[in-house]
């Protein structure tokens, strides 16, 4: 074990709340327990959500664009859809297939190609009767054609050397059989997602309001003049949909190269003799395809020979049942999963002609999600939007009641609205202006693309995630992985380099330092051993024309065989010796692997190998080298206890071998044989042997690392050790990470927090229940994971606080000025400004618009794609229920907020004294004040914006040089922002503002900086706000505030 602390010292600011034990207790949002915990929808497990928790939080969030919003949550109603589709397939295969084929034989022809060649050239059976066969399990039609040994002839596939494999005989296969392919679901369109962006309620009321006003503007002051109004609001709603549509887009290409990753599964096949990998894409009809256990079936076919072979059709028939597969239920469907066992098979059906190849084409593989950070976020996209809801509320009413009771002036000074004497059309087009800007501020309040950052996160650090070979398939393990409190770890491949070589050996009393050793050892002595090694192997060596040799199988296997070519073992002849008659697989239970073998002189052989202390305690004797059989006497065994205990702390693997002879009369017949197990008493040991497998070079400063982040890492177990171990530190409040590579890893794998598998060694099994796969099998890699779950987080936060701080600022500012004035103040910003009612001031929502471009999707493309810093891993990990918005960050926006809102309300009422503004026409005057608080306003949040990078450091400018798209961002801000006070005034109803004035806007934001680092010297108190509002506004009474406390004290002693 490595790590510095025990179990008990994980701090209790990260111990798992009660909902995350018994899944019925909720926590908070924003930090402020708006509604109790136990009424927060906003708060789903990470793993397995029930769906009635994943429609309540659809049914309390607040949507603007639920096409938008819910892209990438998980489809309940698809979901229900899929499995019906799956149970109909079930049923009518043959239909669904007939339908498909039908379709494509129109495309073809509406596409004026010709039909393929309906009989394959070359091969002695056609496509259509395989695939009958295969999906009919028709055994009879199978011996018609003479078994498996007639059809591989039928098929031109040689079943020891498999099929050629070269380019030629590839394409032809296909061509005559199809690809191991299906019609795939094409990816959204860009024109799709400009549509979705179009949906948003509040943007359909402006482009109507764009369109009255174009009218109205029209024929009140005549083409020339009056289409200034609706085109620069129709302008601005365009830019924000195809901004929104193209950051959209992008991500959709993201998570579409990811699944397409996903599914390219690597397949051991037979070609030319050799044993390779390739890719499910590739399999091809008459392939010789290699299974183990927890492989995935690659396509239909038939058994060739195999040993406990047992097969989960569960994927298919919908009923978990193992079935075994021998010569006589031959038949394999492609999608299901090796149980137990080993063997191999002849590819008969691919791609469409597999019932597994039309579930795929028919159902979507979208597999979208929401993720517990995501939903967190609709929880507070939804406070947040009530609140900015209520604002747009009070300013309507107030406009409108100051508008029709006279008290809203012109920039002249007179009365916009006088009762009977204003007309119909000026009065209208008033309200409607109002309306628009308070369905803008509804924009601006209503963070529609909040919970989309971390969508788009995720998406960024997916992506740089696959750079560190880690391939995510499933969104929450990203997040989830930056609240890791420990970390389960394999030991052999990820802690170590899986470069496993014989060191050191001993047989009989002899140690075979070299292979000259060899020849101390009777014949009779190295026959058994080599055919131990050959027989009772899962791996296979191919010996080239040239001489060379290619060794292929496990780490283990690969490096006992080549131990064995190092005592000049003939692998083909040792094979050919003896005929395998029973296997017993290894599995990671009894830790050994069997077989039985009839020698030529009928002599039967029961070898046995696999961890030493096992295979000892089954040994009663010994095998001398000069082929002589002692008693294992417990001196004997003690010795050999020493040299194994020796080994061990020299941190060898250690393996015995062992075997046993057998009266051919007790082997059971081939019928019996499928039950028979082989016996592993009364076993006489060859030899032992001690096999290195270096530990990585990088993994100490990976655990230091670890140690450092308050991860504490764990190494080496069972399976069952590692399940035992996964529940119990969840119980007691660790967020747990559980690397594992074989098929009884996967219990562990699917009862921890973030499973992580490997994909070298790992089985399609493990990789299925796994969050995350581990492409390179290194632990280091998993540190990885950690900084980018981390950064995920971090992320989200960073730009929770640019985007509160613009909200915060603009509400509270609207607020004051329209129940004191009547007037929004934010005249560039906010759209309205004294004037604006009046035909002397156009209304500037596009303004308004760009301001929510930035701290939307500019905001969101800054700020959430930051890559992962050090520092992250030199803090405790994330606690999952802590607050979205932390003290720190309150403190934050509490200072960014506060000086916007006194520098812009300061300006709004003594701007034209101060700005020395007073010897201009009211007119002007107003108009260059409201650009400048709008240029200031603008600016004040991209200066912010490069203080939300580093919420807790004083230097925020670490790094930035190396964010290229953070600073593009900015940059563009800032030009657009000079091209719109400059160039774009017509449409903006701004005017240009002289380099003093620029000085100023410059000179005013540059100021957030100073104070945002002295700010961040002011204390803030460890306990959340929402205790600290508990404490003031007790839930019922002194009692419950009482419980509460203790059951605080309670589980922080957990």
């Amino acid at each position: 074990m490595a790590g510095g602390q025990a179990l008990e010292a994980s701090p209790g600011r990260y111990q798992r709340r009660r909902d995350e034990i018994d899944d019925d207790d909720c926590a908070d949002v924003l930090g402020i327990d708006v509604r109790g915990p136990d009424a927060d929808p906003f708060d789903i497990p990470a793993k397995r959500a029930p769906v009635e928790r994943l429609r309540r939080w659809r049914q309390a969030a607040l949507v603007l664009n639920a096409s938008r919003r819910f892209r990438y949550t998980l489809d309940l109603k698809k979901e229900e859809e899929k499995e019906q589709i799956r149970r109909k397939i079930r049923a009518h295969a043959q239909v669904i297939r007939a339908a498909l084929l039908f379709k494509e034989a129109g495309e073809k022809q509406n596409h004026d190609t010709e039909l393929p060649e309906i009989l394959p050239r070359g091969f002695g059976i056609g496509e259509e009767q395989l695939t009958v066969m295969t999906r009919d399990h028709n055994y009879s039609a199978l011996q018609e054609y003479g078994g498996v040994k007639g059809l591989a002839n039928l098929l031109k596939t040689n079943l020891e050397k498999g099929i050629h494999g070269d380019e030629a005989d590839l394409s032809c296969r296909a061509n005559a059989f199809g690809p191991n392919r299906y019609p795939r679901k094409k990816g959204r369109s860009f024109w799709v997602f400009l549509w979705e962006a179009c949906q948003d309620v509040t943007l359909v009321i402006l482009i109507i309001a764009a369109v009255i006003s174009l009218a109205l503007g029209i024929a009140t002051e005549g083409i020339k003049e009056g289409w200034y109004d609706g085109t620069s609001i129709a302008f601005a709603v365009f830019l924000v949909i195809v901004v929104t549509a193209v950051s959209d887009y992008k991500q959709s290409l993201q998570f579409q190269h990811l699944n397409e990753e996903k599914q390219n599964i690597q397949v051991e096949v037979i070609r030319g003799g050799r044993r390779i990998q390739v890719s499910i894409f590739d399999i091809v009809v008459g392939d010789i395809v290699a299974l183990k256990i927890g492989d995935q079936v690659p396509a239909d076919g038939v058994v060739i020979s195999g040993h406990s072979l047992a097969i989960d059709e569960s994927s298919m028939t919908g009923e978990s049942k193992i079935v075994m597969k021998d010569q006589k239920s031959p038949f394999l469907m492609a999608g299901c999963k090796v149980a137990d066992g080993f063997g191999t098979m002849l590819v008969t059906a691919v791609g469409l002609n597999t019932e597994w190849g039309l579930l795929m084409a028919s159902i979507s593989e979208d597999n979208n999600e929401e993720t517990p950070l995501q939903v967190r976020l609709n929880g507070v996209a939804t406070f947040i939007g009530i609140v900015g809801l209520s604002v747009a509320a009070i300013v309507l009413v107030v406009l409108f009641a100051r508008y029709f009771t006279g008290h809203t002036t012109n920039s002249d000074g007179s009365v916009q609205f006088v009762k009977r004497h204003m007309s119909a059309k000026s009065a209208i087009f008033g309200s409607i202006k109002m309306l628009t800007v308070a369905v803008t501020i509804v924009v601006v309040a209503v963070p529609e693309g909040l919970p989309l950052a971390v969508t788009l996160t995720l998406a960024y650090s997916m992506q740089k995630m696959m750079a560190d070979k880690a391939l995510v398939r499933r969104l929450s393990a990203c997040e989830t992985m930056g609240s890791a409190t420990t970390i389960c770890s394999d030991k052999t491949g990820t802690l170590t380099l899986n470069q496993m070589t014989v060191v050191q050996s001993i047989v009989g009393e002899v140690k075979l330092q070299t292979a000259g050793n060899v020849d101390k050892l009777s014949p009779t002595v190295v026959s058994l051993l080599l055919e131990g090694i050959a027989q009772n192997t899962s791996g296979s060596v191919f010996e080239a024309q040239d001489g060379s040799v290619e060794v292929t199988g496990s780490p283990t296997e690969k490096a006992i065989l080549s131990w064995g070519l190092d005592l000049r073992m003939k692998f083909a002849e040792e094979r050919s010796r003896s005929s395998i008659i029973h296997v017993s697989p290894f599995n990671s239970e009894k830790k050994r692997a069997g077989v039985a073998v009839v020698a030529r002189d009928s002599d039967v052989h029961v070898h046995w190998k696999g961890a030493a202390e096992i295979v000892l305690s089954l040994c009663t004797s010994w095998l001398d080298v000069d082929g002589s059989t002692h008693e294992m006497t417990p001196d004997k065994a003690n010795q050999l206890k020493k040299l194994i205990e020796d080994m061990a702390e020299q941190s060898l693997r250690c393996i015995a071998f062992a075997y046993r002879n057998l009266d051919l009369k007790d082997v059971p017949s081939e019928e019996q044989r499928i039950n028979w197990q082989l016996p592993d008493n009364e076993l006489t040991l060859i030899g032992i042997i001690g096999m290195k497998d270096p530990c990585r070079p990088e993994v100490r400063d990976a655990v230091e690392l670890c140690k450092k982040a308050g991860v504490e890492v764990m190494a080496r177990s069972s399976p069952n050790d590692k399940l035992l171990l996964v529940k119990a530190l969840k119980k007691i409040g660790h967020v747990v990470a559980v690397t594992g590579d074989g098929t009884n890893d996967a219990p562990a794998l699917h009862e921890a927090d973030i499973g992580l598998s490997m994909g070298i060694q790992g089985t399609e099994v493990a990789k299925e229940s796994s969050d995350i796969i581990i492409l390179d099998d290194n632990f280091s890699s998993v540190v990885k994971v950690v900084r980018w779950g981390r950064s995920v987080y971090a992320n989200i936060q960073k730009f929770i606080q640019f985007q509160l701080t613009v909200n915060v600022a603009a509400l509270v500012i609207n607020v004051i000025a329209a129940v004191s004035s009547g007037n929004v103040p934010l005249n560039a910003v906010q759209g309205l400004g004294p004037a604006m009612l009046g035909h002397q001031r156009r209304p500037t929502i596009g303004e308004l618009l760009w301001v929510n471009l930035i701290m939307d999707t500019l905001g969101a493309l800054a700020l959430a794609t930051e890559p992962p810093t050090d520092q992250l891993m030199r803090r405790p990990p994330v606690g999952r229920r802590e607050p979205l918005v932390t003290n720190i960050m309150w403190r934050n926006l509490f200072i960014q907020a506060v000086f916007q809102v006194a520098v812009l309300l300061t300006l709004n009422f003594k701007g034209r004294d101060l700005l020395h503004l007073t010897h201009d026409t009211l007119d002007h005057s107003s108009k260059v004040k409201n650009t400048l608080i709008f240029n200031t306003f603008v600016l004040c949040q991209v200066f912010n914006e490069v203080n939300s990078r580093k919420p807790e450091e004083l230097n925020i400018f670490a790094g930035v040089s190396r964010n290229h798209l953070f600073l593009a961002v900015v940059s563009i801000t800032v030009v657009m922002q000079v091209i719109i006070i400059e160039f774009l005034g017509k449409f903006t109803s701004t005017v240009r503002l002289n380099w003093k004035l620029w000085l100023v806007s410059v000179v005013i934001a540059f100021l957030s900086w100073p104070l945002a680092f002295v700010g961040k010297f002011i204390p803030v108190p460890r306990t959340e706000l929402k205790d600290l509002i508990l404490r003031c506004w007790p839930k019922s009474g002194e009692s419950a505030a009482q419980q509460t406390q203790d059951d605080r004290i309670a589980l922080s002693r957990v």
